[in-house]
């Protein structure tokens, strides 16, 4: 492909030497015309130049066109293969046919839990390392994944499977959802 695009996306092809008395071209015009398109049509930095063709040469392409090879599809292949790389599905890049509204939203989700939050876990734990000599080994840096409005829906789910434990009591039900107990937290319902 890249020589391809060295060579200004013109295919490589044949000249066709066709005469009405269904002659050859003799040795000297042969060597000639080879001679010619070696040193002023060959190699990137002469692409794109015209080619002359005079007494019935005719340009014939031999090879794929730019559109054959289909540039957007491997454009696309590669895109995925570095989302994946990154860890970030390929879905929510956005390439035509690759997404629905549920795999997108799955696909998102994932992304946060799989990719996002342990890099921001890995992030915030360095830098707690590297600021609680400063300011004292009490300190912890951290996210809030409340906050994060892809989560919203576990978050939703979470809090409604709580709220439906009856046999939980309120310091139980607060600690499955993050909080610290109150007190006269040790009673049932609520």
């Amino acid at each position: 492909n890249k020589a391809l695009l060295d060579n200004a996306a013109r295919p490589s092809g044949a000249l066709v030497y066709r005469t009405r008395e269904g002659g050859n071209l003799s040795a000297d015009q042969y060597e000639r015309l080879k001679d010619e398109l070696e040193t002023g049509f060959s190699g990137a930095r002469n692409a794109g130049r015209p080619l002359l063709l005079e007494g019935g040469l005719d340009w014939k392409a031999l090879s794929l066109t730019p559109k054959d090879m289909d540039f957007l599809a491997a454009k696309n292949g590669a895109a995925r293969e570095i989302a994946l790389a990154f860890g970030v599905p390929p879905m929510l890049l956005g390439i035509p046919g690759d997404n629905t509204y549920a795999n997108y939203r799955q696909a998102n989700l994932a992304f946060w839990r799989q990719t996002v939050l342990p890099l921001c876990g890995r992030l915030a734990e360095a830098l707690t390392a590297w600021l609680a000599p400063a300011y004292g080994d009490g300190l912890r840096l951290w996210f809030d994944a409340d906050q994060i409005e892809a989560l919203a829906s576990e978050r939703e789910a979470l809090w409604g499977r709580v709220a439906a434990a009856d046999f939980l009591t309120v310091n139980e039900k607060r600690a499955a959802v993050g909080y610290g107990p109150v007190e006269d937290g040790e009673g049932m319902g609520r």
